[in-house]
């Protein structure tokens, strides 16, 4: 299973979801790989303030370098993961097909919850499509922030603090909702 994290400049939110989810698998012994991509122009290394805050679970990605989202990588995902409902949009936009497998952390986590995890023997596609039963379109647009992990960048260490055990609390969730 191929799982890509994708926020705006690939330097905090997505690359700390990608070391997390990593470490998680790995330490589950889970068949998965976990990439990371921005809807920004990259080249750029992870934020040294990121890598601070994620501890241990750094060093999966201590060599990370931003890099721009494109439609290939959306394609071949199982799942496609925004951390704010605008970078859901924009994989969506870059594929419209990636509809049935792109969520927000936040709005995988809850519906996979209401739904339950996946079962064994389920297919990720299968849980993907009682998980998005019911989905709209249209909660993508507008301004609510209710699914999104806000963008902590150039805020002080407290609130980046604050945003990593958050993604770390939701990679957690995902991981108990995937692991069959």
């Amino acid at each position: 299973m191929h799982i890509l994290m994708i926020c705006t400049g690939n330097i905090f939110r997505s690359p700390m979801a990608q070391g997390f989810l990593a470490n998680e698998a790995t330490r589950r012994r889970l068949e998965m790989t976990v990439s990371s991509a921005g809807t920004l122009t990259g080249s750029q290394p992870i934020s040294a303030s990121a890598l601070e805050v994620m501890g241990e679970d750094a060093l999966a990605v201590a060599d990370h370098w931003s890099r721009q989202l494109v439609t290939e990588e959306v394609d071949q995902a199982d799942i496609v993961v925004g951390m704010a409902r605008l970078h859901v949009r924009e994989a969506v936009v870059l594929s419209p097909a990636a509809w049935s497998k792109a969520f927000t952390l936040k709005e995988l986590v809850r519906r996979g919850q209401v739904v339950g995890p996946r079962r064994p023997g389920q297919s990720v596609a299968e849980w993907l499509t009682a998980i998005g039963e019911g989905r709209s379109r249209n909660e993508l647009l507008g301004s609510s922030s209710e699914d999104d992990v806000a963008d902590p960048v150039a805020a002080p260490m407290t609130v980046l603090r604050a945003t990593a055990e958050e993604i770390r609390h939701l990679v957690v969730q995902l991981a108990d909702l995937l692991a069959p």
